[in-house]
Order: C-alpha cells, then structure tokens, then sequence
C-alpha cells in the first residue's frame, strides 16, 4: 500500500462499464513523513475519500482486486483512509 493525499477529482463522460458507479480521484503520491514523492495519479475510489484527506491506495494487480468486477483496466485504487500518522523517532 502507498500514502498519498486526495488532491483533484476527475469527471469522465464516458467510462468502461466495469468502472460503472466508482469515482476517480486525483491522488499525490507522498512519503511516509508526508512529502510529495513522484508525480499525481488518478486512482479509482473504493472507500468515498474527499479531497484534502490522506488515503492509502494499491497498484498494480492489486488495484483491480480491489474492484467488484476482477477484469477492469485499473492501474491504481484507493482503499483506505488514513485518520492519524504517528512518525516514531528511530
């Protein structure tokens, strides 16, 4: 799973059938101390996440898994959102 925070919604006019009643969100990867890392990314929403809120979110594979229909053109998902990060001093 990869942290990232809700930064943009996407509206598609038309979608795939299997993407039917999900959402796309725009998401911004980050580092677990909650810096940018990479470029944003549109991930599809399985957990109703807003913008401005910190998600988790899977890829790959894993990321059609986390659909009802298993064969979806899914690159990434979002299937979780975060409520508190606790950085620990190492």
């Amino acid at each position: 799973m990869h942290l990232a925070r809700v930064v943009g919604t996407v509206w598609a006019t038309q979608k795939v059938e299997t993407l039917t009643g999900y959402r796309m969100l725009v998401v911004q990867p980050l580092t677990h101390d909650l810096k940018k890392k990479g470029r944003p990314l549109v991930a599809v929403d399985t957990v109703s996440a807003a913008p401005g809120q910190l998600v988790y979110y899977v890829a790959s594979r894993e990321a059609s898994k986390a659909l009802e229909e298993r064969f979806n053109p899914v690159d990434a998902a979002i299937v979780g959102i975060v409520d508190h990060v606790t950085i620990a001093d190492s």
